[in-house]
């Protein structure tokens, strides 16, 4: 698989740039990721790799049955990206309510496209996006993460 249909992929001047400004704009973002009324931003947390430290990371994401599926921005070097496959599960926080998922996997655009609206299948084209990570929900009755962890999010409105 060539670079192109991978996705974007940064240099390193890049990926510092990125990551200088996730820490002004991530923060706000998180103000209004995941509320009831935010159906294009929700929050994805994850346990660090090698941390162990839980994060929450904003994302554009949307429900498709009972998975999630989120373009894979920056590529398959994100940070959050890279947390979630180490793990095998994350919790989402999307229109107000926490949802375990597992069973990260890599899937391309058409398999994506459903769960999106075409103004931003357009925009994820435009930018360089091909792949997305889909994550199917645990069941209803899984009230805690896989291995166990407490994720410290609140249920918003």
């Amino acid at each position: 698989m060539n670079a192109a249909a991978r996705g974007i992929q940064l240099g390193a001047r890049a990926r510092r740039a990125v990551r200088f400004f996730a820490g002004f704009i991530n923060p706000l973002t998180l103000v209004i990721a995941g509320r009831r009324w935010m159906p294009i931003v929700g929050v994805i947390h994850h346990r660090g790799r090698k941390s162990g430290r839980m994060y929450d990371t904003p994302l554009g994401m949307r429900p498709l049955g009972d998975t999630f599926v989120m373009p894979r921005t920056f590529g398959e070097n994100a940070a959050w990206y890279l947390n979630v496959k180490a793990a095998g599960w994350g919790v989402v926080t999307y229109k107000g309510h926490d949802y375990t998922v597992v069973e990260p996997q890599v899937i391309d655009y058409a398999t994506a496209a459903p769960a999106f609206p075409r103004y931003e299948l357009l925009q994820f084209r435009l930018v360089g996006i091909n792949e997305y990570l889909r994550m199917r929900q645990a069941p209803a009755s899984t009230t805690r993460p896989p291995d166990g962890t407490r994720v410290n999010s609140k249920r918003r409105d």
